[in-house]
């Protein structure tokens, strides 16, 4: 069995908070404890295919364990089996895993680490039934990534999102308006469920339990009645009505998840003032979500997981992601982590708190 010598590192898909925590831990573990070199690819999967990238060591990730963002860049078209290339004014897609798998092979990298969410670790995936040894690390604020309880980054979009509720209270109490809060999440209320708890929202809706307008409005009347002439209406960009459909904002061709979800809250906010004699001002969070300071606790998973990413190569444990099960590091393999999204239960103890309270989810 080879020794461990060299390892690459690249993060894919959408950004996010703790990213650069779980490369500086990477790096500070291959060279501190093991002696191990390590080198990141720049812009996800398009460093690898291109060969494009910088060498990491102490001095590179010094500094780096506050800062939002990748710096190594990220993307989330760039799939080595789904290649976006322009080709006589049209877009046509290649396999070009060939050139990632040549990359890995002409830099004599014994592992690669590979951190992102559902897309990015489904080709981690085949990477590794190709030949190649990896290892992920479970990155997406929407909290949907199976088989491990938290992924880093939800903390600090949650955090995010909350602050931008609490600050949505005061005006919303000032002018008697309905204020409709639209948060990130896809196909998964995580973010959407747990801001709206934190920052005490009226009216919940999440993809998992399809709402009925007709009710989210009874829910505001019936605010009003009691003397609240102003409600919060916390709305996941993937919720929908009942028999409807998603609100899409764009389709892009390139990417792996070609739907791009939002504007609901725009739609509801109109709805309302249709049914409701109240006025609605809609406030989509968007990327905002995604940017800025790491929050502590994401700082500290982050910061775990990559120890023990690095731990899990020495181990020569490939093909495996990094979970948090309780408060305990394991790994489980990478097919379990992307095999389904993880969805709110609609029993879920948040959802039975919250509708205990008198919290709508508009069914």
């Amino acid at each position: 069995m080879t020794k461990i010598k060299k390892i690459g590192i690249l993060t894919a898909g959408g950004d996010c908070p703790g990213l650069n925590a779980v490369i500086r831990a990477v790096v500070k573990t291959a060279v501190n404890k093991y002696g191990i070199k390590a080198i990141g690819f720049k812009d996800g999967y398009d460093g690898l295919i291109k060969n494009t990238f910088v060498d990491l060591g102490n001095r590179e990730v010094s500094g780096i364990l506050t800062l939002g963002g990748t710096i190594l860049g990220t993307s989330n078209i760039a799939n080595p089996y789904h290649y976006a290339i322009k080709k006589g004014g049209k877009i046509i897609f290649k396999d070009v895993s060939k050139k990632a798998i040549r990359t890995y092979k002409k830099n004599k990298i014994d592992a690669l680490v590979i951190i992102g969410g559902d897309g990015t670790l489904s080709n981690a995936l085949k990477l590794k039934q190709s030949g190649l040894n990896v290892v992920g690390v479970p990155k997406t604020i929407d909290n949907d990534l199976s088989a491990t309880d938290l992924t880093f980054g939800y903390d600090s979009a949650l955090t995010t999102a909350t602050e931008a509720i609490d600050k949505l209270h005061t005006t919303a109490q000032s002018h008697h308006r309905v204020m409709i809060v639209e948060v990130m999440g896809r196909y998964a209320g995580w973010i959407a469920l747990a801001a709206g708890m934190a920052g005490g929202g009226d009216v919940i809706l999440i993809p998992e339990i399809p709402y009925i307008i007709q009710k989210v409005c009874g829910k505001i009347e019936e605010r009003n009645k009691a003397g609240k002439r102003f409600s919060i209406i916390v709305v996941a960009e993937g919720a929908k009505p009942e028999g409807g459909e998603l609100t899409v904002s764009s389709i892009v061709e390139s990417s792996f998840d070609r739907v791009r979800l939002g504007g609901i809250a725009y739609k509801l906010a109109e709805q309302i003032e249709k049914i409701v004699n109240m006025e609605c001002r809609a406030t989509i969070l968007g990327h905002v979500q995604r940017g800025g300071t790491p929050t502590a606790f994401d700082r500290i998973l982050a910061t775990r997981y990559g120890v023990e990413a690095m731990n899990l190569v020495i181990q020569r444990k490939f093909g495996k992601m990094v979970a948090l099960h309780g408060n305990k590091m394991i790994s489980v393999p990478i097919e379990k982590a992307v095999d389904k999204l993880k969805l709110v239960p609609k029993n879920s103890g948040l959802v039975r708190s919250l509708r205990e309270m008198g919290v709508s989810f508009g069914d």
